[in-house]
C-alpha cells in the first residue's frame, strides 16, 4: 500500500487525483491539506492552511503530490526532497523558484522527483533511461490559451472571464490565466531546465492548438519521440501516483482512425511577451526566476481582480526583473526574502485597470 499525502486537495489537481487514488486498490490517501476550504474527513489527517510540513511529518508519507498553487508550494517540494520521499510535482514554481535549491535536496535524500505537468510527465516518459548527450532538443507544446490568433491591440480590453474559458484543458484560475499569457508555458520552460538538466537553448516551445502531443523529444541521430493523449490531467496523475508501474485509467486511447489534425506552430512572443521574459529570467540565473513568479502571480492576482489590464501582466513582471535583485539565493530563507521583495516590487508597478 502506497500511502499519499494530498497538498492542494480541493484544486483541479487535487480533485482528480482523488478520483484517481479511489480507484486504485494500491493507493490510500494519509492526508489531505487546502489553502482555505473544508478537507474534514478525507484523510485520516487534514489540514486547511498553516505549515504543510507539519501535517508531512505527522503523516509519514511514501508519497507527496503536492498540487499547491504558486510559491507556498515551495517548503513541501524542499521537505519532500530533503527527506528522500517521493514527490509528484504539480507546484511548477517551487521548482522554478528554487531550482538549484531543490535539486541539492534530491541529492541529499535520494527520493524520486516525479514531474505532473503533462508537459514534463510526456517528456519524462520519452527521456526515461536515456543519457543527456543523446538528446538534441527538449519541445514544450503549449494550447496557445483563447486568445492564440487574436493580435495585441484585440487584447487591451480582455476580461477574467474571457481569460478562464480555455479551449482545451480545465484547470484552476491561476494556471488559466497563465495559459492565456503563456507565463505557464514560461515556467514550464525553467521547470524543464532543472528537471532533465537540459541547457535553455535544447528546449523549444511550440504551439498546439489540439493539445494531443504533449511533449517531443529530438535525438542526436535524427529520431523524435513524442507523447500523444487526449487532455485530460488524470493520466499524468496516475502516471505519477503509480509510477513505476502504469496503472489503467478511465481515458480512452487516440481513436487514429477517427481522423485528426496535428498542427504545429511559432509562439507569438511579440503578442504574448511573458515566454521570452521567462526564458531570459532562466539564462540570467540566481533569484531571477524566482523574481519571475513573484511578479506574476501578483500580477496575474490584480488582473483577476480587475485592478489590472490583461496586457498590464507582463508589464508588471518585465519592470520588476528590471528592477529587482537577482543575486543567488543561498538558501530558503534568501529565496523567500527575494519572494518578498519582488511581490513588494511588483505591488508597486501596478496600474488600475
Amino acid at each position: 500500500m502506497k500511502r499519499i499525502a494530498l497538498l492542494g486537495a480541493t484544486g483541479s489537481i487535487g480533485r482528480q487525483a482523488q478520483e484517481i487514488i479511489a480507484a486504485h486498490p494500491g493507493l490510500e490517501l494519509c492526508a489531505a491539506a487546502s489553502g482555505s476550504r473544508a478537507v474534514d474527513g478525507l484523510a485520516p489527517l487534514t489540514q486547511v492552511g498553516g505549515d504543510l510540513t507539519e501535517l508531512l511529518e505527522r503523516a509519514e508519507p511514501d508519497l507527496v503530490l503536492n498540487a499547491v498553487v504558486g510559491f507556498a508550494g515551495l517548503p513541501a517540494t524542499l521537505w519532500a526532497l530533503e527527506g528522500g520521499v517521493d514527490l509528484a510535482l504539480a507546484n511548477k514554481e517551487s521548482l522554478v523558484a528554487a531550482g538549484e535549491l531543490a535539486l541539492e535536496a534530491q541529492r541529499r535524500g535520494g527520493g524520486r522527483l516525479i514531474p505532473v505537468d503533462s508537459e514534463h510527465s510526456a517528456a519524462f516518459q520519452c527521456l526515461e533511461a536515456r543519457p543527456p548527450e543523446q538528446v538534441h532538443s527538449l519541445v514544450l507544446t503549449a494550447s496557445g490559451g483563447p486568445f492564440r490568433d487574436q493580435t495585441r491591440d484585440e487584447l487591451s480590453d480582455v476580461t477574467p472571464e474571457e481569460a478562464l474559458a480555455h479551449p482545451t484543458w480545465s484547470m484552476g484560475p491561476k494556471i488559466t490565466v497563465d495559459s492565456a499569457t503563456l507565463a505557464n508555458k514560461g515556467l514550464e520552460l525553467i521547470e524543464a531546465h532543472f528537471l532533465f538538466g537540459l541547457p535553455y537553448e535544447q528546449i523549444d516551445v511550440v504551439v498546439h492548438p489540439s493539445s494531443i502531443v504533449h511533449a517531443l523529444v529530438r535525438f542526436r541521430d535524427g529520431a523524435s519521440l513524442a507523447h500523444l493523449g487526449y487532455p485530460d490531467m488524470r493520466v499524468p496523475i496516475s502516471f505519477a501516483l503509480t509510477y513505476p508501474e502504469r496503472s489503467a485509467t478511465p481515458i480512452s486511447p487516440l481513436d487514429l482512425a477517427a481522423g485528426m489534425t496535428l498542427e504545429f506552430y511559432a509562439p507569438d512572443v511579440d503578442t504574448f511577451p511573458l515566454l521570452a521574459l521567462a526564458r531570459e529570467a532562466g539564462v540570467r540565473g540566481g533569484s531571477a526566476p524566482c523574481v519571475f513568479n513573484a511578479a506574476n502571480e501578483v500580477a496575474v492576482a490584480a488582473f483577476l481582480e480587475r485592478r489590472l489590464p490583461f496586457l498590464g501582466i507582463a508589464e508588471v513582471v518585465e519592470e520588476t526583473l528590471a528592477t529587482a535583485d537577482t543575486s543567488a539565493a543561498r538558501d530558503l530563507d534568501d529565496l523567500i526574502t527575494a519572494n518578498a521583495d519582488a511581490r513588494r516590487l511588483a505591488e508597486g508597478t501596478l496600474k488600475v485597470a
